[in-house]
C-alpha cells in the first residue's frame, strides 16, 4: 500500500474510532443506567412490579406528579408562547435580560429553586401570610408544587415556540393585515398553525421534565404521603429505607412514561411540524 493509500484511509479510521466512543460514552451513560433499573424494577417479574407500584402511597404519589405536571405542561403552552412572542416580535428594553432569564432555571440548581419559592411564599413572607389570611396555603401543599415545576420548566416552550415565530414570513403578515384581517385573526391564521406543534412538543418535554423533578419538590412540598408525597421524593424514601425493588419499580414506571412522552414529543415535531412548514 503506497502512502497516498495509507493516508486515505487514516481519516476513516479515525471516524470510525471516534463514532465507536461515543457510541459507547452514550450507551453506558444512558442506557445502561435505564436498562439496570428497569432490570431491578422487574427482577421478581411483572406482578411484583405492579404490586409495588399500585400500593396506595405509590399510587398516590404517582398521581399526585401526574396531575401537577399536566397542570404545568397546560399553563406552559400559553405562558411559553407569550413569553416567546414577546422574545421574538417585539424590540423592547431589556430584552437580552429577559431570555437570560428564561435560560436561567437551566442554570439554578433545582434544590436552590425550591429554597427560593420557600422564601417568597413560605409562611414568614409577605405573600405566604396573606395567602394564609385569605385560606389558601402555598407552601407543604401541591400550588407550591406547581410553582416549583413551572419554574423548572420555564424554558421548554419559550425555546421550542421562539425560533419558529422568527422563521415566518412577514409577507404572510402583511398579506393578512392588506387584506383586512385582525390581529387576533392573522394570529389564528399565520402564527398558529406554525407554532401550535412547537408549543405541543414543549408542553409534552416539559412534562416529561416535570415528573421526574425533586431537587425543588422536596424543599417546597412538605412530602406527605397521600397529600404532597411525589413520585420522585417516595423513590428517595424507599432508597432510604432499604427497599430498592420498590423504588426501581416507581422508576420503571416513571421511566416508561418518559420514554412515551419522548417519542410523542419527536412524533409532533417531525411529522406535524414538517407537516405545517409545508402549507
Amino acid at each position: 500500500m503506497s502512502h497516498a493509500q495509507a493516508h486515505a484511509l487514516h481519516p476513516a479510521r479515525t471516524e470510525r474510532t471516534l463514532r465507536s466512543l461515543v457510541f459507547g460514552y452514550v450507551v453506558c451513560l444512558v442506557a445502561m443506567p435505564m436498562l439496570a433499573v428497569v432490570g431491578v424494577g422487574l427482577s421478581g417479574g411483572v406482578l411484583p412490579l405492579w404490586s409495588s407500584v399500585t400500593t396506595p402511597v405509590a399510587r398516590s404519589a404517582i398521581w399526585l406528579t401526574v396531575w401537577t405536571g399536566l397542570i404545568v405542561a397546560l399553563l406552559n403552552v400559553p405562558l411559553g408562547t407569550a413569553t416567546a412572542w414577546v422574545l421574538a416580535r417585539y424590540s423592547i428594553p431589556g430584552r437580552a435580560l429577559l431570555s437570560a432569564l428564561v435560560d436561567l432555571p437551566l442554570a439554578v440548581p433545582t434544590l436552590v429553586a425550591g429554597v427560593m419559592i420557600a422564601v417568597i411564599y413560605g409562611p414568614g413572607s409577605l405573600v405566604g401570610e396573606t395567602a394564609s389570611a385569605w385560606g389558601v396555603q402555598i407552601m407543604y401543599a401541591p400550588p407550591a408544587i406547581i410553582l416549583a415545576l413551572l419554574f423548572v420548566t420555564l424554558p421548554f416552550v419559550v425555546r421550542a415556540v421562539e425560533p419558529v415565530l422568527e422563521q415566518v414570513d412577514p409577507a404572510e403578515v402583511e398579506a393578512a393585515e392588506i387584506l383586512g384581517a385582525s390581529r387576533l385573526r392573522t394570529f389564528r391564521t399565520v402564527f398558529l398553525p406554525a407554532i401550535a406543534p412547537a408549543a405541543i412538543s414543549g408542553a409534552i418535554r416539559s412534562l416529561g421534565r416535570a415528573i421526574g423533578e425533586f431537587g425543588s419538590i422536596v424543599v417546597v412540598a412538605g412530602n406527605i404521603p397521600f397529600e404532597t408525597l411525589s413520585a420522585p421524593v417516595y423513590i428517595f424514601g424507599e432508597i432510604e429505607s432499604g427497599a430498592p425493588r420498590a423504588a426501581a419499580a416507581v422508576s420503571t414506571v416513571l421511566l416508561l412514561f418518559a420514554l412515551l412522552l419522548h417519542a410523542v414529543a419527536t412524533y409532533v415535531e417531525q411529522h406535524l411540524g414538517a407537516r405545517d412548514a409545508q402549507r
